[in-house]
């Protein structure tokens, strides 16, 4: 069966807070027949299935399969918010963990759980432990019976040695830490998943529609493409649509990151989620609910996760070989020492939990942030990637520069002023629709001068145009002939396209226009050289009279007249000597050499292709973005490697020390959630990190 007849499932799964709890799902949800792939997203909080539509399972038998695994499926998505409240519940659990912890080590140290063992019988106080640790118990037998050791089974083990020696106040410690461990690791991930919730609430749930001669409300995704929609002040936009009537300032922060609101009018393309200051809109919808812009822009970031690094599936291996590695470290400490306290406790104190999250949460967080900004990163794998990236290619037209020439230059030739010049031209270019009359327009609006029709016009196909204005015959064509203007040659050096403008047959104006660089370019290049980005490199299919001044200009090598197989060559060339390359277009004409780079980024304003193909998209065209978003990426990955390492030393001093007996179980079972704390600390820094270089 191919693939385009497969069918695609979103679950929604409660109760997962580390890679092993989603690997479990994943396990649990490919055994189920008719499944063919699984992708859990811990984020998201969801799975997304590839099913055989012929055997396609029922809800019922997923439920079943997720429930069996010891996690839930909920009735609808989970959707908690970041509330105050839930801030103080965070604050509350960080308080008890602390007044607890201080009630055990003191505990521990005048003796007190000896008298306490000594009080009640052991019958209660057994009792009292399954009781506490039910829920957990009941996931590690779970798990056992599956053929799966889960981060808990140790301690689990732990408790019930406790038990066997009469420890039960030990026994009942250690349950309290592991559940209080599920809280931490539950309140760590949440806290990633922040941004993809705030992400998600930004998108209306009902829009106003006219049907029948009548305006009514409906949900957002029940809207079908051709309606009419109205939105007032105030409210966000939920479709993607045209503007038929109204005009209004509009926030598009949301998709985009830009804080400076735009105007729209009659004709021109919105955006679902931009949130409309002033004025009011009717629109002509084209794209309703997931279908949207934002709509994929949230499912890409939401799927961000199935696209892991190296890092991530490295953790995940470290965690399946670490248990047992623990287990054999407690077996020897037994055999060696005949303590059983001190075996208990190096069970006890081993947790894996703080290795699965150790590089999960920062992704998360580093995607979230970046996602808040304007900035869509489709995985993990992208960001390592970037972070270790050598050479950058850039294409030119759309990317480097506008996209559309701009007049750069008029150079008065009969003692005209250079205003009086440009009127006359933007008034033989009246109502010609080619780009270079279009950039004389501009030229003439910005100057505020008045844009008035001509008498008659003609066009010289392959040539220019012809005007009669007051009454003066005015001529506009290019000019071939270098040699007969001094400023001529200088302007043809630096890639202009030159005009020749005759008043009444004779030379009157020269006039240059060029494809102009975007704004803060330059800034944005030397930011990545300081970031030690040595080899930048110009390819295009433009001519090279027309790229190589610029890339002389922005200090960069060049290649020109590429066609798009050419540059795939070029990308394959860099990649065989070792390189990795990051490609850098606008997301149409670049699509296979975006594709073919370690990482293709698209400055594409959310086009369709942009979205489709590139691994990185900046839906705002600044260029202050790219440099910030290198530095992201190495952050993230430093960040990723002092978790790894401060959660590796902690649990070998740990180990060490439990063997050793320094360490008792009750204090060990204190320790084991403090790494997923420092976890947390750690990678919230990129969670509230604004891109920057600085």
């Amino acid at each position: 069966m191919s693939a385009t007849e497969m069918k695609t499932i979103e679950l929604p799964v409660e109760g997962m807070d580390c890679a092993e709890c989603a690997r479990h799902v994943a396990q649990a949800l490919e055994n189920v027949p008719g499944v063919c792939q699984v992708n859990v997203l811990l984020g998201a909080q969801k799975a997304i299935l590839t099913v055989d539509p012929t055997r396609s399972p029922s809800p019922e038998t997923l439920r079943r399969a997720v429930e069996a695994a010891g996690y839930r499926v909920p009735a609808v998505s989970a959707s908690t918010s970041d509330t105050p409240a839930a801030r103080r519940i965070g604050a509350l659990l960080a308080l008890v963990f602390g007044a607890v912890l201080t009630v055990v080590v003191l505990g521990e140290w005048l003796g007190l759980f000896e008298q306490l063992t000594e009080q009640v019988p052991l019958p209660v106080g057994v009792g009292l432990v399954v009781l506490l640790g039910y829920p957990v118990f009941r996931q590690v037998v779970q798990g056992l019976l599956r053929g799966r050791i889960l981060a808990h089974t140790l301690m689990s083990i732990g408790a019930l040695a406790a038990l066997l020696v009469g420890a039960w106040p030990t026994a009942a410690v250690v349950v309290f830490f592991m559940r209080i461990g599920d809280y931490v690791e539950r309140f760590t991930t949440e806290q990633a998943r922040r941004a993809l919730r705030g992400l998600s609430r930004l998108m209306p749930r009902t829009a106003r529609v006219e049907r029948g001669g009548e305006l009514v409300e409906v949900a957002a995704e029940a809207v079908q493409p051709g309606e009419v929609v109205l939105v007032r002040p105030g409210e966000r936009v939920p479709v993607d649509g045209e503007v038929l009537e109204g005009t209004a300032t509009l926030d598009t922060s949301a998709l985009t990151g830009e804080s400076m609101p735009a105007e729209v009018g009659p004709g021109d393309v919105v955006w679902a989620a931009s949130l409309v200051r002033q004025g009011y809109l009717r629109l002509k919808a084209t794209r309703t609910g997931t279908a949207t812009t934002f709509g994929r822009i949230l499912h890409l970031v939401e799927t961000a996760e199935a696209n892991r690094s190296a890092t991530e599936r490295l953790a995940d291996r470290f965690s399946v070989y670490y248990l047992p590695v623990v287990a054999v470290v407690a077996l020897g400490t037994y055999l060696l020492r005949g303590d059983v306290m001190a075996t208990v406790a190096v069970l006890v104190v081993a947790c894996s939990c703080a290795f699965a999250l150790a590089t999960p949460v920062a992704v998360l967080a580093a995607i979230g942030a970046a996602a808040r900004q304007g900035i869509v990163i489709k995985g993990g794998r992208y960001l390592e990637t970037l972070a270790k990236a050598d050479v950058v290619l850039f294409d030119k037209t759309g990317t480097l520069t506008l996209g559309r020439p701009q007049l750069t230059d008029l150079v008065p030739l009969d003692g005209r002023s250079a205003d009086e010049l440009l009127a006359l031209a933007a008034a033989a270019e009246y109502a010609s629709e080619h780009p270079l009359a279009e950039a004389i327009r501009e030229a003439a609006h910005l100057r505020s001068l008045p844009l008035r029709p001509p008498e008659e016009a003609h066009p010289l196909p392959g040539v220019g145009i012809e005007a009669r204005i007051d009454g003066h015959r005015v001529r506009l064509q290019r000019l071939s002939d270098l040699d007969r203007f001094p400023e001529a040659a200088r302007l043809a050096a630096e890639g202009k396209t030159l005009i020749l403008m005759e008043v009444d047959g004779r030379p009157a104006a020269l006039l240059a226009a060029a494809d102009t660089e975007r704004p803060g370019l330059r800034e944005a290049l030397a930011d990545l050289r300081r970031l030690g980005l040595r080899h930048l490199e110009l390819l295009t299919g433009d001519h090279a009279r027309t790229a190589e001044p610029l890339a002389r200009r922005l200090g960069l090598r060049c290649r020109a007249g590429l066609l798009p197989d050419d540059k795939i060559r070029i990308v394959c060339e860099y990649q065989a000597q070792g390189h990795t390359v990051v490609m850098i277009g606008d997301g149409i004409n670049d699509a296979p050499a975006l594709l073919q780079a370690d990482v293709g980024i698209a400055m594409g304003s959310g086009t369709d292709v942009a979205l489709d193909t590139a691994a990185i998209v900046l839906l705002r065209d600044d260029w202050r973005q790219l440099p910030a978003l290198f530095h992201l990426a190495r952050r993230t990955r430093r960040t990723i490697a002092v978790n790894l390492g401060f959660t590796a030393l902690y649990n070998l001093i740990g180990l060490a020390l439990a063997a050793l007996g320094y360490l008792p179980p009750v204090l060990a079972a204190a320790a084991q959630s403090l790494p997923d704390l420092g976890i947390l600390g750690n990678s919230a820094r990129l969670l509230r990190a604004r891109l920057s270089v600085r």
